[in-house]
C-alpha cells in the first residue's frame, strides 16, 4: 500500500510518498506559492531532483503534477496514479470530532466551525481538501487529528475553570496538538530503550512547540490548550495569556477584539517579546551581538518549557526520559542547555560534548543522570501513513 501524506498552507502543498509495506519512503516533493503566475513545483525521488516553474491554479492541480511526475517513465517511482491507495492529511482540529477519519463535508463543516480557534491551519486545509474531493473524487481523502493522541489525558488535565456547561456543550477545554510527533517520540522512545514501561516528557520545540507527559505510551498532559496558540510561546503566537488583560489592550490600543486576536496570532511569541524575529536561530545570533530583547526572549522560552517540564514531571511522579524534538529542540545545542541547567537535583544531568556534538538520534545524557536525554528527529508524516493505512484497512 502506497500513502501520500500532505501538508497543506494557503497557498503551499508539500508531501511524502511512502510504501507502506516496508515503511519506506519513496519521494518527497510539493509546489509553492499557488496561484501565482509562476508556482515552484518541486520533486525527489531518490538521488533525482526536478524543479519546474509554472502557473498552478489550486491544490488540485498541484497534486495532479506530482502525479505526473511520480509516474513519469525514467522518473516517477509509480507506473500508475492509482498505486497510491490514499492521501493523508496531518489535520489539526474539528472539536469534539477527533481520531482519523474520511473526510466528508460534515467533517470540514466541523473544521470550519474552529477556523477562529486555528485559524493559520483549519482554512487552509479546509480549503485544499474541498478542491481535492471535488477535482480528484476517485482518491479518498483521509484526516489524522493532531488532538487523536491527547484523548487518553484524564479529564481533570482537560478542564478550565469556567462554567462545567462550556466544556460539554461547547467543547471549551484543552485538546493538545502535535499529537502526531508526540505519538512517534512515544513509539520510537520505546523501540530505541526496548520497553513500553517508561515515562516520557516530549519537548517539541520548533515554530510551534509544546511538551506533553506520555506514560506507557499514553498522553497524559500537554502544554498546548484548546488553540494552538496556547501553552509555550511560538514563533509568532502568544502561548499563555491572561484572557483578563485582553479589555486593557482594547481601551489603550482602540483596536476591535478581532484585530487584537490577530495580533496575538501573528506578532506575539519569539517575535513579540524580541521585536526583532522568531526564528530561534536569528534570536541566538542576536543575542551573542548583545541584544539584551533577544537575550531576554530566548531566557523566557527556556523558562516557559522548564514550567511545563516541571509539571509534567510531577504529573508522572518523575521520569525515565526527556526527549528534544522539532527543528529548536533537534539542533539548538545552546538551547537544550538553557532548558535543563540546575536541573541536576531533579535526575537531569547533561553531557555538555555529547550535547554540542549531536547529530540525529543521539544520547545526551552524562553517565550518572537519573534520567535519560536523548534527541529523537520527529516523523510526523510517518505517523500519518501508519494511520491512513491502519483506516483504509479496517
Amino acid at each position: 500500500m502506497k500513502v501520500l501524506v500532505a501538508n497543506l498552507g494557503s497557498t503551499s502543498f508539500k508531501y511524502r510518498l511512502f510504501d507502506m509495506t516496508a515503511e519506506a519512503q519513496l519521494a518527497r516533493g510539493g509546489v509553492e506559492r499557488i496561484g501565482s503566475p509562476s508556482s515552484r513545483c518541486f520533486i525527489e525521488v531518490g538521488s533525482q531532483h526536478r524543479e519546474e516553474e509554472l502557473a498552478v491554479a489550486d491544490h488540485a492541480v498541484a497534486l495532479r503534477w506530482s502525479l505526473e511526475r511520480l509516474t513519469e517513465p525514467g522518473f516517477g517511482c509509480l507506473k500508475d496514479a492509482a498505486e497510491v491507495a490514499a492521501v493523508g492529511f496531518k489535520a489539526v482540529h474539528a472539536g469534539l470530532i477527533t481520531g482519523v477519519r474520511l473526510v466528508d463535508e460534515e467533517l470540514l463543516a466541523a473544521m470550519e466551525e474552529l477556523n477562529s480557534v486555528a485559524p493559520a491551519h483549519n482554512p487552509p486545509y479546509v480549503r485544499a481538501m474541498r478542491i481535492l474531493r471535488e477535482k480528484l473524487p476517485h482518491i479518498p481523502l483521509v484526516a489524522a487529528f493532531e488532538t487523536d493522541f491527547h484523548q487518553t489525558i484524564p479529564e481533570r488535565n482537560r478542564l478550565y475553570g469556567v462554567p462545567y456547561e462550556w466544556a460539554t456543550e461547547w467543547g471549551v477545554r484543552r485538546y493538545g496538538f502535535h499529537g502526531a510527533s508526540h505519538r512517534y517520540i512515544a513509539q520510537r522512545t520505546a523501540e530505541i530503550l526496548g520497553t513500553t514501561s517508561l515515562r516520557i516528557i516530549s519537548c517539541h520545540l520548533g515554530g510551534s512547540s509544546s511538551v506533553c507527559a506520555i506514560r506507557d505510551g499514553k498522553s497524559l498532559f500537554t502544554s498546548m490548550g484548546m488553540s494552538p496558540q496556547s501553552g509555550l510561546p511560538q514563533n509568532n503566537r502568544v502561548g499563555d495569556f491572561d484572557v483578563f488583560a485582553l479589555p486593557v489592550v482594547l481601551k489603550r490600543t482602540g483596536k476591535t477584539l478581532e484585530e487584537v486576536l490577530q495580533i496575538l496570532a501573528t506578532q506575539g511569541g519569539l517575535l513579540g517579546v524580541s521585536g526583532l524575529s522568531g526564528d530561534l536561530r536569528d534570536l541566538m545570533e542576536a543575542a551573542h551581538a548583545g541584544n539584551t530583547r533577544a537575550k531576554l526572549s530566548l531566557e523566557f522560552f527556556a523558562a516557559e518549557v522548564r514550567r511545563y517540564l516541571g509539571a509534567s514531571l510531577v504529573e508522572l511522579g518523575g521520569a525515565d526520559v526527556l526527549v528534544f524534538t522539532g527543528g529548536i529542540g533537534e539542533n539548538q545545542p545552546e538551547f537544550r542547555e538553557m532548558v535543563v541547567t540546575g536541573l541536576e537535583e531533579l535526575g537531569f544531568v547533561l553531557d555538555k560534548q555529547a550535547n554540542q556534538r549531536a547529530k540525529g538520534e543521539s544520547p545526551i545524557h552524562a553517565s550518572d543522570s537519573k534520567v535519560q536525554m536523548w534527541i529523537i528527529p520527529t516523523n510526523e508524516e510517518l505517523v500519518v501513513a501508519r494511520l491512513t493505512k491502519q483506516l483504509l484497512q479496517g
